[in-house]
């Protein structure tokens, strides 16, 4: 077992040479599925292709996870509020994966997390009681439904039930809820995840079974004989050539109507509409709590959730018609996530307390409403043209559903009767982690190492941690802590670079890591080392080198102007002066 597991391992490494590797493979091979796009759809849907035994291939323009997977709220949830919304399917459905994700696929990556919902106190009289023994019977039933529909589902339920609580007993598990305006809680868990961690990990997945997983690689445009599709005209390292495939999956998200515009002689049958979420980090010490909260809103849901040693407040809903790339915070964005959770706070918090800031864009269905929030959370799956099916829709945790559904049109168009795998997959790092988790006292031991150092790997890498311990043993100054980031290690930066596909600064500090938004500086002062660590890895020269920290730097430079502009048109000026 553990030879097949070093071999898995290996095989799933996204080194330099395996990219060079892969690049000559788009261009010599024929793909049955060719993927466009590294959020988690995509490799999930690359993944689940693979587990078939299907030829396997898939690009993106950037990095994995560059755009919305990497800028969520970090939750696997079954969406506690769509039950409200009566959209039951989608909550179990949701719930399902969650289970599947927590105890058997992935449970290195997804863990539970406990939430409050607070229950408001009323005025006084027989009128102030009722109303509070209503809000807690409502709540309660959706709760109680909540964890009735994670117990019916299969792949178990991976999370502990909820709790009643009292005032008291609410403000002992958060006391830095106000006292004033709360009759009591409800307890309930919901599971929290790394989400471009998470990506990362499925694409390595999909590598190991023998998918090519290429980043840097731009789609420019389809090949077609007559109305099918034959695969895709890409752009990479300043070259284009054609990448030959039987069919072509779109998973491109915010940018699916860019997809459409290639084809003027098609119906497609949906349109995708960006809704922007903008979320604030803040240390741990800035609020007294043990457990998050969510909080409802004229429009939507806020969520607090501990996050390490910081908590994740968000988010907005909002329309974004900008630059989807590089969506950006506005200074009305941060005033309305603070002037919320400052409603139930005792101490409020200011911008001296944040941290960081992160925008993304949900790509949601075009819906009824003009109101984003109530916009669609289901997929779609289409096939405009024989040989493309576009996937758009849906929410990062069915994202194993959205690669089934898309990969069973595409079996059935290949005339093969392979059903997926993936339910019974777990990702690299899933096999023994429990039995790593209960030894890490002894691997810290043999290793040199802290045992909070080993549980940080541990909780980021899985099994995989074996990779970065055997890095640390082969060059101990690669235990060092990151300049401005001390949590981290040296060969955490290293290993993003040999195994995980890192090419640039910003993509080890945003995305393999969260120091861009978990530190004060935002990876300033720790650009200039990671760029060191990957220089000889990726064979840059010195000059590659300067350019990747100038780089960063502005970028971060660019990303702090725009959260002073006051309004989306500015912000999203401000941002592109450095890309």
């Amino acid at each position: 077992m553990r030879d097949r597991s070093v071999s898995r391992f290996a095989a799933g490494a996204l080194s330099p040479e395996r990219r060079a590797a892969d690049l000559r493979r788009l261009r010599d091979e024929e793909f049955d599925v060719l993927v466009v796009g590294g959020g988690v759809t995509g490799v999930g849907a690359a993944l689940d292709a693979a587990s078939r035994g299907l030829r396997v291939a898939l690009i993106e323009a950037s990095d994995l996870a560059a755009g919305t997977s990497s800028r969520s709220s970090k939750l696997i949830h079954g969406g506690l509020r769509y039950l409200e919304q009566l959209e039951f399917p989608l909550v179990h459905e949701a719930l399902r994966e969650r289970g599947l994700l927590a105890t058997r696929l992935a449970p290195h990556l997804v863990r539970p997390v406990p939430f409050l919902v607070p229950l408001p106190a009323e005025t006084p009289g027989v009128a102030g009681v009722a109303k509070r023994a209503w809000h807690r019977l409502y709540y309660g039933a959706g709760v109680a439904l909540y964890d009735a529909f994670a117990g019916l589902v299969g792949g178990g339920r991976g999370m502990p039930l909820h709790r009643h609580l009292t005032q008291s007993g609410a403000r002992r598990l958060f006391p830095s809820l106000r006292e004033e305006g709360l009759a009591g809680a409800i307890r309930y868990y919901d599971g929290q995840v790394d989400d471009a961690r998470f990506v990362v990990t499925v694409a390595r997945t999909a590598a190991s079974l023998g998918a090519a997983v290429v980043t840097g690689v731009e789609a420019v445009g389809l090949l077609r004989q007559a109305r099918q599709v034959t695969g895709v005209r890409v752009s990479a390292d300043g070259a284009e050539f054609d990448v030959r495939a039987k069919t072509v999956v779109a998973a491109t998200g915010v940018w699916s109507d860019d997809v459409s515009s290639w084809l003027p002689d098609a119906r497609v049958g949906f349109r995708v509409r960006a809704s922007k979420g903008v979320h604030l980090v803040v240390p741990r010490s800035a609020i007294t709590g043990e457990v998050g909260l969510i909080l409802r809103t004229a429009s939507s849901v806020l969520f607090v959730i501990p996050w390490g040693g910081h908590w994740i407040i968000g988010t907005t809903d909002t329309d974004w018609e900008l630059d989807r790339a590089h969506p950006a915070a506005s200074a009305k964005d941060i005033d309305y996530l603070l002037s919320h959770v400052n409603e139930v706070l005792d101490r409020p918090l200011t911008r001296g307390d944040i941290e960081g800031v992160y925008a993304g864009l949900r790509p949601l269905l075009r819906g009824e409403s003009d109101s984003t929030s109530a916009l669609s959370r289901e997929h779609a799956v289409v096939e405009p043209l024989l040989g493309l099916l576009l996937v758009a829709g849906g929410k990062f945790t069915t994202y194993r559903v959205m690669a089934q559904d898309v990969i069973d049109k595409a079996v059935r168009r290949l005339g093969d009767v392979r059903h997926s795998g993936t339910a019974d997959l777990p990702l690299l790092g899933a096999d023994g982690y429990e039995a790593m988790w209960r030894d890490r006292a002894d691997l810290a031991r043999r290793h040199e190492l802290s045992v909070g150092a080993v549980e940080h790997l541990l909780e980021r890498y899985g099994t995989l941690t074996t990779e970065l311990l055997a890095l640390i043993d082969a060059d101990r100054s690669l235990a060092e802590p990151l300049p401005g980031a001390p949590e981290h290690l040296s060969a955490e930066v290293v290993y993003a670079a040999r195994h995980e596909g890192a090419r640039h600064v910003v993509d080890v500090l945003a995305r393999r890591t969260r120091i861009s938004i978990e530190t004060a500086h935002r990876g300033v002062q720790t650009a200039r080392r990671t760029a060191e660590l990957m220089a000889p890895v990726l064979d840059w020269s010195p000059a590659t080198t300067e350019s990747e920290i100038t780089t960063y730097l502005a970028r971060v430079d660019a990303e702090r102007e725009s959260q002073r502009m006051p309004d989306d048109a500015a912000a999203n000026t401000t941002r592109l002066t450095a890309v």
